[in-house]
């Protein structure tokens, strides 16, 4: 139960974030060993086998169902965490 309200919680802020408002992450997200600097936005994950994701940046990201960061939050990496998410199809990470 606190996991669906959690992922809904994050599915809300998410939504009530101002557009056009635009601020990178600070620190460094692997997505399968590949570091992406400053991240910003959706990228996506492994199509067949969960992708290894490591957080170091100072925000939380959000995996989605769909590949596009659509559908709904299944789960999310905190800063700090080293996760397989699984199920998921894409990263969206403010």
């Amino acid at each position: 139960m606190a996991r669906v309200l959690g992922a809904g919680a994050a599915a809300l802020a998410l939504a009530l974030t101002t557009p056009g408002v635009s601020q990178a992450a600070g620190g460094v997200l692997f997505i399968d060993r590949a570091a992406i600097h400053e991240p910003s936005g959706c990228y996506p994950l492994g199509d067949f086998v969960p992708s290894a994701v490591a957080n170091f940046t100072d925000e939380t990201a959000f995996v989605w169902s769909g590949p596009f960061c659509d559908g709904r939050v299944t789960s999310w990496v905190r800063s700090g965490e080293v996760v397989r998410p699984a199920p998921g199809m894409s990263l969206f990470i403010p």
